[in-house]
């Protein structure tokens, strides 16, 4: 997520996380958790403004404390005067690319917190190959020829998952509805649909489950008990058979509930009620709802499944002898660029759209 800088410990190694878990938080809060977010979510955009605010100060304090905790771990034995030190550098950074976000969102660019994170996963990318070309080619461990070979299928095997995520993260279902005050030549006959993402959750479901796996893990850190630690090696970790079960499972059963949460079927029921619109073939009300779930279920079965093939395959290339761990296939950094790249280029095209059209009815008043 930072692109590397915590490795060297950087002013802007926390990036942009602190804000991201506090957007986490306030949109779980937002699903009927706490009365306050619900209602500024029904306020439109005046609670999203509400919200984004909530957020930064949020995001603010969560920096702090992540930021303290990383420099009592790296820094242990220097003093609480440069720890407490360090941890407002830490934070005076992930404040600025805070701002830096805000602003490149208000020149509508497009989202600039999802840019931020872009740009830090982009930037490590070139060194994914430039291992992967020592480790198979420069290295010794194959002959010029197999190596060669096996660095080409390397970088078609990333082209063919590119194109697939691409695929899936722009594939959607779109259910036909029909408006009970307008006629079906209305409109020059243009059908009006509710467009359902196969991967309608996103990267979230690994997010969470990636957080789940690591608590016992730091619970483990904390105890500093060895039995404890043993097990969760052994067991929990996700590099282990169990460990990799566990968080195949968990990717899947969070898959599920937060599209179920995300995409309510009942919520959605009542908004085409209160919109005069329908599905055709399908009763207003419980039965509506009832058709919806069982699209998104469907729909979400496929998501969650091409979610843990994708979180799953930086796991398996670790298992392969002769490569760095740096060297990864898939996972949810790919999945990130490729999303915000979607969405920036369809920003772009809207807003080249929508300046044409000005154009032209401008020059037409002429």
């Amino acid at each position: 997520m930072s692109g590397g800088s915590l490795k060297t410990f950087s002013i802007f190694a926390l990036g942009v996380m602190p804000y991201i878990s506090a957007s986490i938080i306030t949109q779980l809060l937002q699903m009927d958790i706490l009365p306050y977010f619900k209602e500024l979510k029904e306020q439109g955009a005046t609670g999203r403004q509400k919200i984004n605010t909530i957020n930064r100060y949020l995001g603010i304090i969560f920096a702090f404390v992540q930021g303290y905790i990383f420099s009592y771990a790296y820094l242990r034995g220097l003093g609480t005067l440069t720890v407490l030190k360090t941890a407002l550098i830490l934070t005076a950074g992930s404040s600025l690319l805070i701002w830096l976000a805000d602003e490149v969102t208000k020149k509508g660019i497009g989202n600039g917190m999802s840019l931020m994170i872009m740009a830090g996963i982009v930037e490590s990318l070139p060194n994914v190959f430039i291992q992967a070309f020592n480790d198979l080619i420069l290295a010794g461990h194959y002959s010029t020829a197999a190596g060669i070979s096996l660095f080409i299928l390397f970088v078609l095997v990333y082209v063919f998952i590119l194109i697939g995520v691409i695929f899936v993260e722009s594939a959607q279902r779109r259910i036909p509805i029909q408006y009970s005050n307008r006629s079906s030549s209305a409109y020059n006959a243009e059908q009006s649909y509710i467009p359902i993402k196969l991967n309608s959750a996103s990267v979230m479901p690994v997010i969470f489950a990636s957080a789940l796996i690591g608590i016992p893990s730091l619970i483990a850190q904390v105890l500093n008990n060895e039995g404890f630690k043993n097990f969760i090696n052994n067991y929990i970790n996700y590099t282990t058979p169990t460990g990799f079960l566990l968080y195949i499972v968990l990717i899947f059963v969070f898959a599920y509930v937060y599209t179920l949460m995300e995409l309510n079927p009942d919520e959605m029921s009542e908004n085409l009620d209160k919109n005069r619109s329908y599905i055709p073939g399908i009763t207003p009300g419980a039965k509506t709802s009832a058709y919806l779930k069982y699209v998104i279920s469907r729909l979400t079965v496929v998501g969650a499944v091409f979610l843990i093939i994708i979180a799953a395959l930086p796991i398996l290339m670790s298992k392969i002898p002769n490569l760095s761990s740096s060297v990864t296939l898939g996972g949810t950094g790919l999945l990130i660029v490729v999303g915000v790249a979607l969405e920036t280029y369809k920003q772009l095209e809207s807003s080249i759209v929508s300046r044409s059209y000005a154009h032209t009815r401008k020059r037409h008043r002429r």
